[in-house]
C-alpha cells in the first residue's frame, strides 16, 4: 500500500536498511529452506509470482508440482519449469488442475500429489493462489467479498488442513524430515487503504491463521515450520485484472508504490525463507508496514524488528495523516461516492 514518502519516512527506511545489513549479508546461519531433492507443491503457479517461484525452486533442485485451474496455462508453465531444472535427469515435475477455492479442492490436490509422489506427501506446500477485486465497500456486492474470502483465505485453510493431517499424523511425526507450510498474504494485511475493504480482510485472516498454526504445530514437535509471505504490488496479469475494478482514490493512495516483477518477488521470498524468517516481506516498504503490525506474531529477529517497530510507530503517525488527508480531499472534490462512475 503505497505512500507518498516524506523525509521522515526516507530516514526511517535508511535506518532500517542499515540495521538489516547483517541479515542481507547472510550472517545468521545456514540455509533453512534447502529444497534440493524435496518435493514442493505450489498453488496458483500457472502465472505470475507462482510460476516464478516454481522455476526458481526447480533451479535449486526441487521436484515441483504446480496447481491452477487452467490446463492450457499449466501445460505452458510446466514446460518453463522443466527447462529451469538443475538436474533434468533426476528431478520430476507435474501439474494438477484444480480449483482450490472449492471446499474439497485441496484434499483432492494432496491426494493426487501423494499418489504421484510414490505414496509420500510433499515436503513443502506453498499457497500462492489468490485474487484481488478492490472497490469501494458499499459499491461492492457481498458476493464478491465472499468470493475473495474463498479464494484467498479458505483455500489456505483447506490446504493447511489437508497437508497437516498428513504431516502431523502419529505415523508421520518424529521422522526428522523438515516440512514447510507457506501462505501468501499481502502488505494490505498490515495497512489497507480505501478501496481494499473487499480484499484486505481475506489477507489479514491469513496472518491470523499463520500465527495460530505456528504455535499449535509445536504440540507435535519441531519438524513443521509455518511461514507467510507479504508481497506488495506485482507486475502481472493479476494486477491488470485488479486494476479493472480499482477505484481512482486507491490509485492515488498507492501512486508511489514500488512495483516489482514476479521474478524479484519470488527471489526475495525464497531468500527470506532460506534465512529462516517467519513473516517474510520483499522490500523496505513492506518491512516498514510489518514493523507497525507485528502484534503478537513471533519476530524474525527480535532486535532488528523491535527497532523497526519503534521507528515506524513514529513515522506512521505522519503517514496516516497524509493518506487520510488525501481521502478527505478527494471526497470534497468528487462528491458522494454513489455518483462515481461504475466499474466492472
Amino acid at each position: 500500500m503505497a505512500i507518498d514518502f516524506t523525509s521522515w519516512t526516507n530516514i526511517a527506511l535508511l535506518a532500517v536498511f542499515l540495521l538489516s545489513i547483517p541479515s542481507i549479508m547472510g550472517f545468521f546461519g545456514k540455509n533453512k529452506f534447502d529444497v534440493n531433492g524435496k518435493t514442493v507443491l505450489l498453488t496458483g503457479a500457472s502465472e505470475g509470482m507462482g510460476k516464478s517461484v516454481a522455476k526458481q525452486l526447480a533451479q535449486k533442485g526441487a521436484n515441483v508440482i504446480i496447481v491452477a485451474r487452467n490446463v492450457g496455462k499449466l501445460e505452458e508453465a510446466l514446460v518453463q519449469v522443466k527447462a529451469s531444472a538443475a538436474n533434468p535427469s533426476s528431478q520430476r515435475f507435474q501439474y494438477i488442475s484444480a480449483d482450490v477455492s472449492e471446499e474439497d479442492g485441496a484434499a483432492r490436490v494432496i491426494a493426487e500429489a501423494i499418489a504421484w509422489n510414490d505414496g509420500n506427501s510433499p515436503d513443502i506446500v506453498w499457497c500462492i493462489a489468490g485474487a484481488s477485486f478492490p472497490g469501494l465497500f458499499l459499491e461492492t456486492p457481498t458476493s464478491r467479498m465472499r468470493q475473495q474470502m474463498d479464494i484467498n483465505y479458505w483455500s489456505c485453510v483447506d490446504m493447511a488442513h489437508a497437508i497437516l493431517s498428513e504431516w502431523l499424523a502419529p505415523s508421520s511425526v518424529g521422522k526428522g524430515r523438515p516440512k514447510h507450510l507457506i501462505f501468501t498474504s499481502s502488505v494490505a494485511a498490515f495497512y489497507p487503504v480505501a478501496g481494499y475493504a473487499p480484499y484486505a480482510p481475506s489477507k489479514a485472516a491469513i496472518k491470523s491463521l499463520s500465527d495460530s498454526l505456528a504455535q499449535e504445530v509445536l504440540l507435535y514437535g519441531d519438524e513443521v515450520k509455518i511461514h507467510t509471505i507479504f508481497p506488495g504490488t506485482i507486475s502481472s496479469a493479476g494486477l491488470e485484472r485488479e486494476n479493472e475494478t480499482k477505484p481512482e482514490i486507491t490509485h492515488i493512495l498507492e501512486d508511489s508504490d514500488p512495483v516489482q516483477t514476479p521474478d524479484v518477488v519470488a527471489t526475495k521470498s525464497i531468500k527470506g525463507l532460506e534465512n529462516g524468517e517467519y513473516l517474510v516481506v520483499v522490500g523496505l516498504l513492506g518491512a516498514a508496514m510489518r514493523g507497525c503490525a507485528w502484534g503478537g506474531s513471533k519476530r524474525n529477529n527480535w532486535v532488528l524488528d523491535t527497532v523497526m517497530t519503534w521507528i515506524t510507530s513514529l513515522v506512521w503517525f505522519f503517514v496516516g495523516m497524509d493518506l487520510d488527508g488525501k481521502v478527505r480531499a478527494y471526497g470534497k472534490k468528487n462528491g458522494h461516492p454513489s455518483t462515481y462512475a461504475k466499474k466492472a
